[in-house]
């Protein structure tokens, strides 16, 4: 195999162009949730901490039911 085929082989191959693509999109959601987030002027922060507040305490209802259930 010379350079020049060694080359254009490259230049032909697309097997990290799906990764790349990837990684542009999560730059861009990113971005948009960092304009959501300086545009809610902490509304937004504070619904969110009352969501993960209450995905909390019902895991831990849950995992106290599990505990009393194998005994």
């Amino acid at each position: 195999m010379n350079f020049t085929t060694s080359i254009k082989n490259f230049v032909s191959d697309e097997s990290g162009q799906g990764i790349t693509e990837y990684g542009a999109i999560l730059a861009f959601v990113a971005l948009l949730v960092a304009v959501v987030f300086s545009f809610a002027s902490g509304t937004l922060t504070s619904a969110i901490s009352q969501s993960f507040s209450t995905i909390v305490s019902q895991l831990n209802n849950l995992n106290a039911t599990t505990a009393k259930a194998a005994t």
